[in-house]
């Protein structure tokens, strides 16, 4: 899978500069997913009922979390993508495998999980929570919340402190009791992360202040 890791962050650079993907969603954001993924897999086989399936849908998983944001709707038609990240994991991958992979990029964002619930997935549900936790662990980076509402909504400094500042209090800080987690290792980081995040926003505040 080596090779392959490679042309898939390769095809994300390519694609986050075609489409003007800013970098709160570009390559840094798909690394860092796909570190999360890989965390979680090597932690989760204590712990669910069948811990071979992770390592079964590993490709699989990699490949979503790292490709997951080429096709954002907020930046592209997401139809055209997932057929371009189609059209791209052809040569490498199944059939099967390029079917799940779209399946869980397709369902796996948070506005589509607010609305409709959390999608069945069958036997790829487990690999489906995996990368989907995962893209929301890093959700918990206040900056990269700032980055996204300056560069794509063209906000300032401080309108993006208190746009990002909303979005914590009313979806991120509530991962947790609204559900969204399930995996044993995304449940134990929540309350850390979270607790950076505010040491963090609280840091940004005070800077701010002795600036103006």
């Amino acid at each position: 899978m080596q090779l392959i890791l490679s042309k898939l962050f390769q095809f994300v650079a390519v694609i986050t500069s075609k489409y003007n993907i800013d970098e709160s969603h570009g390559l840094g954001h798909s690394m860092r997913v796909f570190q999360f993924t890989e965390e979680i897999v090597k932690y989760e086989p204590f712990y669910i009922a069948n811990p071979f399936v992770l390592e079964e849908h590993r490709p699989i998983i990699q490949t979503a979390a790292i490709l997951h944001d080429t096709c954002d709707k907020k930046y592209r038609e997401e139809a055209d993508g997932l057929t371009e990240i189609r059209d791209f994991l052809l040569p490498m991958m199944t059939p099967n495998q390029i079917a799940a992979i779209l399946s869980i990029i397709e369902n796996m964002s948070y506005s589509k999980v607010k609305v409709r619930g959390m999608p069945n997935l069958g036997k790829y549900q487990t690999a489906f929570n995996v990368v989907r936790e995962a893209d929301l662990l890093d959700a918990y980076d206040f900056d990269r919340s700032m980055i996204y509402h300056m560069l794509r909504n063209g906000k300032t400094v401080d309108e993006a402190y208190k746009d990002a500042e909303h979005l914590f209090a009313t979806r991120v800080f509530k991962h947790a009791d609204d559900g969204y987690l399930t995996t044993k290792y995304a449940l134990e980081a929540h309350p850390r992360l979270t607790q950076t995040a505010k040491l963090r926003m609280n840091n940004r505040k005070c800077t701010n202040l002795r600036v103006i």
